[in-house]
């Protein structure tokens, strides 16, 4: 398919008081490649560095604490050595005139003792355990069943939340997202199969939401509400999370963040890295009349249907996130509709150089190497 001469997909997209250079948005991918202390490395810098053609790049999620930590290697915005490590990565990304935003990230029940301080049980709404596997110093291992926390220890997951947004302004970050979704702690607070607490934040669609929308209100002291999005993933089934009225639930939800005027809200259309249709009755349609700021779009895009998407205004922002790992030139690429290097999945995680800052550009366009 050639490019539509009526699409905007690679014009310039105002959010909010930010000019972005196109519609493409870098979806947050998490890479395992942080330092010691879960510091960001100078490769990281480079990594980021190569894709900042982007009109944003969401950063791969980093945890809000040493207890919001579930994978080997992922970094952190809690600690001074994590803010200067990201400094070098928001400097690299605006040395080339790109836009990034960092993504905030407790994981809940998804971890181990092992990624624990003092090897401590995850915590989560409910002691309810989730089905499947973390990346540890030790391989892959069996999750087990997590703390619930106690009705006390919740402001301090807020006030986690407010610290981490206030270390990421002083990383140099142009925004924040609030990563809401994929079985992660904010996600099993709002849904009744992985929250059954009969306290102030269980039972109903408020009381479920409660969590989020206390965190979203507490970033919102620190940031401008423009420069604050949420990421939310409505139907995705992904580490066991369900809930008995998505509609009801998620609609509510989206309504109260519409009404806090955020920049933007990031959903998952369908199952995380997996089929976009669902077979759910529910139309996420819905939630885009819902949300009256940006809209962005992700999952299983493909240059043909983010240019259809964009043609019928499905959304205003179109989210890549396999296919950026593999061209850092993502943008160009879609724009020439050239052909696209393929991602290599044995290096998605941990690891090196290698299927990581080493993926070849187009000829004649510069690699953006540090």
């Amino acid at each position: 398919m050639s490019e539509q001469p009526t699409s905007d997909l690679f014009q310039p997209y105002q959010l909010g008081d930010l000019t972005l250079a196109n519609r493409l948005v870098m979806a947050p991918l998490t890479r395992s490649r942080a330092g010691q202390g879960d510091v960001p490395t100078p490769l990281m810098a480079t990594y980021y560095a190569q894709r900042s053609t982007a009109g944003l790049i969401i950063s791969e999620a980093s945890q809000i604490s040493p207890q919001g930590k579930g994978y080997i290697q992922t970094p952190g915005i809690y600690s001074e050595a994590q803010v200067e490590g990201w400094k070098q990565v928001t400097e690299a990304v605006h040395g080339h005139h790109g836009k990034i935003f960092i993504q905030l990230w407790h994981v809940g029940r998804i971890s181990h003792p092992d990624l624990q301080e003092g090897g401590a049980l995850p915590v989560a709404p409910s002691a309810i355990k989730a089905e499947g596997q973390v990346f540890t110093g030790k391989g892959m291992v069996d999750m087990v069943t997590p703390r619930a926390l106690e009705l006390d220890e919740i402001p301090g997951i807020v006030a986690d939340y407010r610290r981490a947004a206030e270390q990421a302004r002083a990383a140099g970050f142009d925004g924040v997202e609030i990563h809401s979704a994929n079985g992660y702690l904010l996600d099993q607070f709002l849904r009744d199969g992985s929250n059954r607490r009969d306290d102030a934040y269980g039972g109903s669609v408020e009381n479920r939401a409660r969590l989020l929308l206390e965190v979203v209100d507490s970033v919102l002291e620190v940031w401008d509400k423009g420069r604050v999005g949420v990421r939310l993933a409505p139907l995705s089934p992904v580490h066991n999370m369900e809930d008995s009225d998505p509609e009801a639930l998620f609609g509510y939800v989206v309504e109260q963040l519409s009404e806090r005027g955020l920049g933007f809200l990031h959903l998952v259309e369908g199952v995380t890295g997996g089929p976009r249709e669902t077979g759910h009755p529910f139309k996420l349609s819905k939630l885009r009349a819902l949300f009256h700021g940006t809209y962005i779009g992700n999952n299983g895009y493909t240059r043909d249907l983010a240019l259809e998407t964009r043609a019928s205004n499905a959304a205003d922002l179109i989210a890549f996130g396999k296919l950026f790992i593999a061209n850092p030139d993502l943008v160009e690429r879609l724009r020439r509709d050239a052909p696209l290097n393929t991602p290599d999945e044995a290096t998605f995680y941990g690891g090196d150089e290698h299927g990581y800052t080493d993926y070849s550009f187009l000829e004649g366009t510069p690699s953006h190497c540090l």
